[in-house]
């Protein structure tokens, strides 16, 4: 059997880590955690506690990730941990929503600000619409500039892990300096004229309620996720037990910095009241610093950062369901892996006709929602299986041990689950239909079991190359 070859290094899955966090979300966050924390001092906190939080993720992955260097990543350690029914519902939940929702929407706002850029090929350009029954069928110019930017992207993709690879690189250099010209520039201009937009920098009166900070560390958090993606991709990484925690580690400090930074000169940009219920709000400071004309380059920066996100998603996502088929616990035909390419391209082409269709069919906003109470929830059962993999396999080898152990992995697992019961008080409706979303795998478990699994393996071996 073709196995997938081992040819990111270091400098690739830096990126990876970089590429797929750094897309729409620090552009359009802010605006609605202002609503819920109205200080500047506060925004700047909960950036730092989010990014502090996804630094101690990424360091409890580590250990996972070279304890098991293989494709899957979360999936993988679950299944070591807590046995296949936890890991397959993970697997089933990633491949029909997390994943491929989330390829969605990136395609969907790229199209957004794509087409803000040339109306021609926008959203609100109608190519056809009608209904069929009670169903009401639409299609947009931008429906099909989304749907092309994954037929696009999934194609460099299937060509090999290093064409994919390239592209993302290129996409974080530019993403990166298109970002530090605006906070660059951004704090010569607004240190003379934005000062004043900082007071009262404190906080003023009580503080806002546990369930506002909950709001939006979660918001923070959801604009903080993909840095797991080099973890999903480790059996095509050089010599994982040295490349995965350096790569965790500097990509997650990357990305925190530069959201700090960012938030930082938003706050100079404009008054915390202006930020409050702002979607866009990157554009409107760009507007407020430089003038009217920015916003158009700060669309197209938007749609850069939305694109080079996209391409990362769709690099590391098919890695999930491409373990799963390989252990016998979903479609099989999806571990197939291209005897030239060397990548899992039937895996890579599923998933880019299933996010194609949810495109078309509008419902991946929905579903993302639905099932971010299950992703949370997710989060603290991996972190937490670094605590039950010591207990259980005391004696395997680990290359790279979780620094701060118990306390660091222990915390970011009771940061998950405070969150967690916060969501469930606060959208009791959202969550209950996420649980339903991941409960409907059980059936689909029960028959993929009777068909046989693979066996556990004790740990992959990692390949030095």
């Amino acid at each position: 059997m073709t196995e997938l070859a081992r040819r990111l290094n270091l400098t690739d899955s830096v990126y990876l880590v970089i590429g797929s966090v750094f897309g729409s979300g620090i552009f359009l966050t802010t605006g609605l955690i202002a609503g819920d924390l109205p200080s500047p001092f506060l925004i700047w906190l909960i950036w730092i506690i989010g990014g502090g939080l996804t630094v101690f993720g990424a360091m409890t992955y580590a250990e996972l990730g070279t304890l098991f260097p293989g494709s899957g990543g979360p999936y993988v350690y679950l299944r070591q941990a807590y046995g296949d029914g936890a890991a397959f519902l993970y697997g089933w939940t990633f491949f029909w929503i997390i994943g491929s929702a989330g390829v969605a929407a990136l395609a969907m706002g790229f199209a957004e600000y794509f087409g803000a850029l040339v109306p021609s090929l926008s959203l609100s350009r109608p190519i056809f619409a009608g209904s069929a029954g009670p169903i009401s069928l639409s299609l947009s110019a931008g429906h099909l500039v989304a749907v092309g930017a994954i037929a696009a992207l999934s194609a460099l993709n299937y060509f090999g892990i290093q064409s994919g690879a390239r592209f993302q690189n290129g996409m974080v250099i530019l993403r990166i300096a298109a970002l530090a010209a605006f906070i660059v520039l951004g704090l010569v201009i607004g240190a003379g004229s934005g000062g004043p937009n900082l007071r009262p920098f404190l906080p003023r009166g009580p503080l806002p309620s546990l369930p506002h900070f909950g709001a939006a560390l979660l918001a923070v958090l959801w604009t903080y996720d993909g840095w797991y993606s080099v973890n999903c991709t480790a059996e095509e990484v050089r010599d994982p037990r040295r490349t995965l925690p350096r790569a965790l580690l500097l990509g997650t400090l990357a990305v925190t910095g530069l959201y700090l930074l960012a938030n930082v000169v938003y706050s100079l940009a404009l008054p915390v009241g202006r930020m409050q219920g702002v979607v866009r709000i990157g554009e409107q400071a760009a507007v407020s610093l430089f003038g009217p004309g920015a916003g158009r380059l700060f669309a197209a920066l938007v749609a850069a950062a939305t694109l080079g996100c996209l391409g990362a998603n769709i690099l590391f996502c098919p890695r999930v369901s491409f373990a799963m088929a390989r252990d016998g616990m979903f479609f099989r035909r999806l571990a197939y892996v291209h005897p030239r390419f060397r990548v899992p391209t039937t895996a890579i082409l599923a998933q880019a006709v299933w996010a194609g269709l949810l495109c078309l069919s509008g419902t991946y906003q929905s579903l993302i929602e639905f099932v971010t109470f299950v992703l949370v929830l997710f989060f603290a059962a991996t972190g937490f299986s670094v605590i039950v993999l010591r207990r259980k396999a005391p004696g395997l080898e680990r290359p790279y041990r979780t620094w701060g152990y118990p306390w660091l992995p222990g915390l970011y697992v009771l940061v998950n689950l405070v969150i967690l019961a916060a969501v469930l008080f606060s959208r009791p409706v959202q969550a209950l239909a996420g649980a339903g979303c991941v409960l409907a795998g059980v059936p689909a478990y029960f028959f993929w079991r009777s068909k046989g699994l693979a066996p556990r393996p004790a740990a992959p071996e990692g390949d030095p190359r």
